[in-house]
């Protein structure tokens, strides 16, 4: 099994790292409005340092509003989800050639989505491709659920969703994507895994499943993220590992205050 060893602090050094509010189903227009202003200031001087970017997720109806109140800051916009065609008879769905006109990156194969709306690795695997091809930044979401965590199932089911999502994948465009690593069980739930635990999981099974796919380069090239309930107390904890860049924030990233102070933690 591929190891962890103190050199890799060095390559994480290399590694900018991201922080992305994930908004989910929250926040009117209004509400949104509100939000970013009391973002903006604060996250704008962080990002400007050039040692954290910043996405903001918003619902698919505050994206345009977000996006252009952020015009002119160092702070992305993202999207939450997308469609893997171009336009079509697909009710309710939205586009990648939408998105493409108001967004940096998109999240994508989240947990709920799994959950509640029948995603498979094989849906995920598609988007993926579709996100890429109008040049837009994956944010791919992988995990276990509790069941499998306790079955010492973890390194087998996030390095096959690892592997699943690269699938068809370009070495150049694997650099491209950001792998968010929520342990479901972690979610919304108020229980985070430990900085060393997700630690672990990123560098064995998520760098190492990037690795037997592709180069040590890559594995390392690539930038990813814990989420499941990061707040504003236990994130620098995840920060100061050595396999972590930064974090996909749920909640916290609802509640201005802690959202900047997150932010504020992983430039430290």
């Amino acid at each position: 099994m591929r190891g962890i060893s103190d050199g890799l602090r060095i390559t994480n050094a290399m590694r900018t790292p991201i922080i992305a509010g994930n908004w989910k189903m929250n926040n009117t227009i209004a509400q949104a409005r509100e939000l970013v202003n009391a973002l903006r200031d604060d996250l704008s001087r962080l990002a400007a340092r050039g040692s954290v970017e910043i996405v903001l997720c918003p619902p698919f109806l505050a994206v345009p509003v977000v996006a252009e109140m952020l015009q002119g800051t160092p702070i992305r916009a993202g999207a939450q989800d997308l469609f893997w065609e171009s336009k079509g008879a697909f009710t309710g769905e939205v586009s990648p050639s939408m998105l493409a006109e108001v967004c940096a990156y998109v999240i994508i194969g989240h947990s709920e989505r799994r959950q509640f709306f029948g995603e498979t690795d094989a849906h995920v695997n598609k988007k993926i491709h579709a996100a890429l091809a109008h040049q837009l930044k994956p944010i791919v979401c992988v995990g276990e659920n509790l069941a499998q965590n306790e079955a010492g199932k973890t390194a087998e089911i996030v390095g096959a969703q690892v592997r699943a999502a690269c699938a068809g994948l370009a070495r150049e465009q694997a650099r491209e994507i950001v792998i968010a690593y929520e342990p479901i069980w972690a979610i919304g739930t108020g229980k985070a895994a430990t900085g060393a635990g997700a630690n672990a999981v990123i560098g064995l099974s998520i760098r190492g499943a990037l690795a037997d796919l592709y180069d040590e380069e890559i594995a390392q090239a690539v930038r990813v993220q814990y989420g499941g309930s990061v707040n504003a107390k236990n994130a620098a904890e995840f920060f100061a590992q050595a396999e972590i860049d930064g974090a996909l924030v749920g909640g916290a990233s609802l509640i201005a205050p802690d959202f900047i102070a997150i932010c504020r933690a992983v430039v430290k």
